[in-house]
């Protein structure tokens, strides 16, 4: 039998660190996506995500209740924010690097296409303001619900909403008609 999430936050407080790594190991691939979509590259994904577990599991003790992935991922995403507000302040603009490879594309020109594609989302999520780009990643590529979303960025739902439109207003106007969904043209 799988533990549920609070036997193993309950144990984990109690300075299980097994419990915790079994918290780690069910969160930290939406963590990484959040970071790496958030602050463009892999590198820089991979040390927040770690940053935002060691921050997690020395605040064990100040969690109190709701859900754990909210907070985690709201600890993961002020820790992106801090990185960022860090880039600006000594400038650096690090090159966005390439995605993997997908082994499920059946073409190299199908291939290609997507990481086209993937380039250009990418390029218009980094052109939005640090805050409703956390909005979109959350909500649109990481399929948060609105309240985990704005549980998670610690606003309230009226605030993630507003957000959301403002940034998804803008990337129909930074993405090229012919890289959007075909339901949107």
């Amino acid at each position: 039998m799988v533990p549920d999430e609070e036997s193993l936050l309950s144990q984990a407080r109690r300075g299980d660190l097994a419990a915790f790594n079994q918290l780690v190991e069910r969160l930290q691939g939406l963590v990484y996506n959040v970071c790496r979509q958030t602050l463009g590259e892999a590198d820089a994904a991979a040390d927040a995500t770690q940053e935002a577990f060691f921050a997690a599991y020395r605040g064990l003790a100040g969690f109190r209740g709701g859900s754990f992935r909210g907070w985690v991922l709201r600890i993961a995403t002020n820790h992106c924010l801090d990185v960022l507000r860090a880039r600006r302040r000594h400038r650096e603009e690090p090159l966005p690097d390439t995605y993997e490879a997908m082994a499920d594309q059946p073409s190299p020109e199908q291939r290609a296409l997507t990481a086209e594609v993937i380039g250009v989302v990418e390029a218009a999520l980094a052109k939005l303001p640090p805050d409703q780009r956390l909005c979109v990643v959350l909500v649109d590529v990481q399929g948060l619900d609105y309240q985990e979303a704005a549980a998670a960025l610690h606003l309230n739902l009226g605030t993630l909403k507003s957000r959301l439109s403002r940034a998804r207003a803008q990337l129909r106007e930074l993405i090229p008609p012919e890289f959007r969904p075909m339901n949107e043209g």
